[in-house]
Order: C-alpha cells, then structure tokens, then sequence
C-alpha cells in the first residue's frame, strides 16, 4: 500500500464497551425531559486501518434494536466520513456525516431531514482521550446557527 497515509483518530473506539445512553424524548419539540438507558458496542478497523465498524446493542426502554457506525477516512479531502445503519430499517443507511478532529474534538456534519423538514446534524466526539470517551448529537433547524443536543453516549471499556 505503497503511498496510503492512515489517520488514526478512532483508534480510541476499537474495543469493547459499556455504553450509557441520555436521549432527549421530544426532538426538536423543546422537550427538556430524557430519557436514559444502557447498551453494548464493540469496534474495529477496516479497509487496512483506513476505516472503522462498530456494531451496537441499544437498550431503549421500549425494547432493544442493533446498529452500526461505518467510518472511512478520505486522505483527498482530509475527513471523516460516518453511516449509521439503524437494524430496524436494514434497508436505509443514513445521509453520512463528515468532518475531522481539531483540538480533540471531533465535528461532524450533514444536511438531513427530521419528519419531513430539513436539518443540520452534528456529531461531536469529546474526551477521546480518557478512559470515558463521549458522543452526541445535535441538530439544528436554522443552518447550524443553533442546535439542540438530543442523544448523548458515555462508553466505559470493557476490552
């Protein structure tokens, strides 16, 4: 792989992991009410190191559902660019984020729709570098001027 630079912002995620989940029950409705529930992740690398899969059990208290992150760097562009694959809809994976790690912090964004209106989401990853990294996500209805974080994940490793 003669030329191929890897970028290992998410060798952090490769593991296995004990996940608590705050979800926001309302989204974009001015709920303050959350919801909190637990669940399971394991990641690995892909495509020689280039890219990333982790696999997920979401324990929702409605019931559990699995899903996938698929991450894959694109040296030309300089980012990130992650798929979320919800296993309650096999057939649809999600408009991709894309972004980059500055300072730590990883930023991640894309246009999308949420009940038929049109949206900005963010994905942030903080603390990558302790044992209890963070994820969440926002989405904002007025092109990213502002944003209301609606799901936030603590991992805490197991392996």
């Amino acid at each position: 792989m003669t030329g191929l630079r890897m970028n290992h912002d998410f060798d952090f995620i490769h593991g296995e992991w004990t996940v608590q989940h705050q979800r926001v029950k309302r989204r974009l409705a001015g709920s303050d009410e959350w919801e909190h529930f637990g669940g399971s992740a394991r990641a690995w690398p892909l495509l020689g190191g280039q890219g990333n899969v982790d696999d997920n059990v979401i324990e929702l208290p409605s019931g559990s559902y699995r899903a996938a992150s698929l991450r894959a760097w694109d040296e030309t562009a300089r980012q990130w660019a992650i798929w979320w694959l919800d296993g309650r809809e096999p057939a649809r994976i999600e408009v991709p984020v894309r972004g980059a790690f500055d300072a730590g912090v990883g930023s991640f964004f894309a246009d999308d729709s949420f009940e038929g209106r049109p949206i900005r989401v963010r994905f942030l990853w903080i603390d990558t570098t302790t044992a209890n990294p963070q994820w969440e996500q926002a989405f904002s209805t007025d092109a990213g001027r502002s944003w209301e974080v609606n799901w936030k994940m603590r991992f805490s490793r197991l392996r």
